[in-house]
Order: C-alpha cells, then structure tokens, then sequence
C-alpha cells in the first residue's frame, strides 16, 4: 500500500521509542548525556536480520549505562526510530535526530542502511555529522579527503571479492590454477548488490578466471533461472550476495539443480543464522565472508549474558539469537561507537561529545588488539585503525562454514588485496568531487 510522506513521518514518530522510559521524556531531560539514533528496522522484509542486531546495540550500551556507570561517566540515551528499511523513513529519522534531543546531542551516526549511507552523503556534509556505515556503505568513502563525514569501518565489498579469490584459490591449489575456472556472481540486483562487479572484473583480468554475474530482481524469491543458468554454464565456485529471503531461497534452488553447497561463497550480508536455517539441510557445508564471528564463548558475550541477559535487562526476546551472527554484529558496532566516544573524551574532556568532536574522534579512533583483549572481543573484533585520509581502517573477514547447527571458522582474519583497488577506489571519490565541485580539504591536518 503506498504511503504519503506526511504518514510515513507520523509512522516513524510513532515507533520512535526511548531507551530509559516508557512515557515521553520532559523537556531538557536528557542533558549531559550521549543521543544514539538507533535507526531500525523491526518491520519489513528485513526485519529478521535487523532485530537480533538491535538487541547486540542496546544490550552492549546498557551494560556500559547500567554496569560500568556510562562511557567516563556518560550515559548514552537511545532514541529508536523505524525505519522499515526504506531510505525516506531513514531520512524522516535523521532529520528528527540530527540535532539532538531532549537535551542530549548526537556525536556520530551509526548507519544501518548501505541505501541510506549512499544517499546520506551530501546531506550529512551539509549538516557535519559523521555517519558510520560498518562493513557497508559506499567504498570510495574511504577517501577521507572527499568524504569527512563517511566512514565505511571495518570491511567494504571491493575488499571481499579479493579475499572471496583469495579462498578459491587455496582451494584449488594456488592463485595460478585460478585461470580458466568459472566464478559467477550471483547478486541482489540493487546497489549493493552491484557494488561487486568492477573489483570482480579486476581480478578477473588479473588471474583468468571467467567473471560470470547473474542479477536476482528484489526480493530474490525466485531463482531457478539464474541457478539452471549456473548449472548449465558449468561453474566451479558461486559467490552469492544476497539479502534477506533472498538467502535460503537459492541456498535451497542450488540444492534442487546439484550445485553443491561447500563450492557457495555467500557475502557477509549472506552468512547468518537466518540465511541458513530456513534451508533446512541444504545449508550444511555452506560456506561465507564473516565480519561478525558467531558464538558465545566470547568474554563480552559471557559479560553481557551475565550483566544484562540474565537480569531481565535485555533486548534479545529470542534467546536463541544470543551470540548469532547479527546480535554479534549488533555488539561489534555498540563497541565501536563507545570506543569512538572514548577517544573524543581523551581529548575533549568527559561530557557530551558534539558532531564536529565525534568526526574527530573518529578519525583518531585506534581499537589495537591490546584493547580488544581488554574489551572481551578477541576473535569478535579485527583491530580497527582509522586516519583522516582513511575512514575504513583495516578491513578485514573470516571465511566460515555452517555445518547444520553453527557456524566454524575455517581461516583467521583475511585482509585481501587492498592495494590492488586502492587507486581505483580514490579515483571514484575523485571523480565524486570533481562532479559535486567539492573543495579540497587536506585530510592530513584534519
């Protein structure tokens, strides 16, 4: 049914929710503390993959509100808002929450949305508040120098084609036997499905593998075509870059043409609880890119379960979801943004951070192993290190493999072939600069 503006706005005022009380807040209540827009996603298609993550956010951020006293002493107020997954929701959310609320300003964005991220850039320069898109969002962000207010943390898509390669040809017996053999792509044919193709064609040319790349129209609930068309081609490994039913859909369409499921490389958006177990059997053996490890013997996981989870503080209605790969995510992206207020604090002092103070932090944000072994993250967390010129850090995925009950690593922390993007990807923000006429900034002073 489609809405108008002025009822979508009423829709998302309405699901907005506050993280301390169930009745509206008075006026300035909320001063001296950090506002966190959580932009969910509780209704819609997607919804499966968004509430266990919202649970990871909230759960971690009332464990350091509740447990530790706040960050140096800051609590952090949520404001939820609903977004459905569509980008005018998103817009309608951010425009309430930019500037603060009820007292309580917003330092730094995190972004749930790649779709928002891509169409947030000129907006969020306009209004200098710095939004994080972890393991998301559009590439040439990385580019601090054009986009001061991105940052794609953690992981992009570029980087994940070349460890997707990277694992293939440890398969086959090194990256020399790569040529000849025949990779096909399938993909959500949206943005993000599509951001895969130019670094596809990069490593094809490089290493002489045939780059097949086969769309799936949203919402991905017919595949026999593009399957039958893989089958039929002969293809040796499939990297699938789905999204939401999208998943299990062809993970169980793969099964009924033969394709085997231990030669599917799903992407990081393509490898959790909910992509695999609604295929039944025909998951075991599947393989995906993991920014997010899965689990529970994680110490923050067990800091959680204990502090939050078992005292009836929890988010997570759904058990079974605790330690799932996107309640993880969920956490992962909750320590990141406290990390980042942390760093903000060393240099402006324990209060409230305002958007100019938290694109600072940022882009001083340097979470070393030392730290994560601090945190309880091991393992959950890559070492993330960020500089003005580069607002992603240090990409990094595991490979992993669902075996019918969980997920197991089958390698550390890959980190790709970077280098081999790099001028590619600086030349896309360039060209984004050139076309909106940005002026320079020197990121290095920055």
């Amino acid at each position: 049914m489609t809405r108008t503006k002025s009822s979508a706005l009423l829709g998302a005022l309405l699901l907005a929710t506050t993280s301390l009380a169930g009745a509206p807040a008075r006026a300035a209540d909320h001063a001296g503390e950090q506002l966190y827009p959580l932009l969910s996603y509780r209704t819609g298609p997607y919804a499966p993959s968004g509430i266990p993550q919202w649970a990871g956010i909230r759960d971690y951020l009332t464990y350091v509100n509740e447990v530790q006293g706040g960050v140096d002493g800051i609590k952090i107020f949520v404001q939820e808002c609903e977004t459905a997954y569509t980008v005018e929701r998103a817009f309608e959310c951010y425009e309430r929450y930019k500037n603060g609320y009820d007292g309580a300003p917003v330092a730094i964005l995190m972004g749930t949305s790649s779709g928002f991220d891509a169409a947030a850039s000129d907006k969020v320069r306009t209004d200098k508040l710095p939004l994080v898109t972890n393991a998301g969002g559009r590439e040439d962000a990385v580019d601090g120098s054009v986009f001061p207010y991105q940052f794609p943390l953690l992981f992009d898509y570029w980087t994940e084609s070349s460890i997707v390669v990277d694992y293939i040809a440890k398969q086959v017996g090194g990256y020399d036997k790569l040529k000849g053999l025949k990779i096909a792509t399938l993909y959500h044919d949206s943005g993000y499905g599509r951001d895969t193709i130019e670094p596809l064609a990069t490593l094809s040319k490089k290493y002489g593998f045939e780059d097949i790349e086969i769309p799936v129209p949203h919402p991905g609930e017919q595949q026999q075509a593009q399957w039958q068309q893989i089958k039929q081609q002969g293809v040796d490994w499939v990297f699938f870059r789905a999204w939401g039913v999208m998943a299990p859909v062809g993970i169980k369409t793969a099964a009924r043409v033969g394709f085997p499921a231990d030669h599917i490389i799903g992407d990081i958006w393509t490898g959790s609880e909910e992509d695999v177990r609604p295929a039944g059997a025909a998951a075991k053996g599947y393989l995906a890119v993991s920014v997010f490890p899965s689990g529970t013997d994680f110490k923050v996981s067990q800091i959680l379960k204990t502090n939050v989870l078992d005292t009836g503080k929890g988010d997570l209605k759904d058990q079974s979801k605790f330690g799932s790969v996107y309640y993880n995510a969920g956490v992962v992206t909750a320590i990141i943004y406290v990390e980042a207020l942390r760093t903000g604090h060393k240099q402006f002092g324990n209060r409230p951070l305002t958007s100019a103070e938290g694109q600072w932090a940022l882009e001083h944000l340097d979470i070393t192993p030392q730290r994560i072994e601090e945190l309880g993250a091991t393992g959950l967390l890559s070492p993330l290190k960020v500089t003005a010129s580069d607002h992603e850090g240090s990409p990094a995925a595991k490979i992993v493999q669902w075996d019918g009950i969980a997920w197991h690593p089958k390698t550390d922390w890959l980190s790709g072939d970077r280098a081999l993007f790099h001028d590619a990807i600086f030349a896309k923000a360039a060209a984004y600069a050139k076309e909106k006429s940005l002026p320079a900034r020197d990121a290095a002073i920055n």
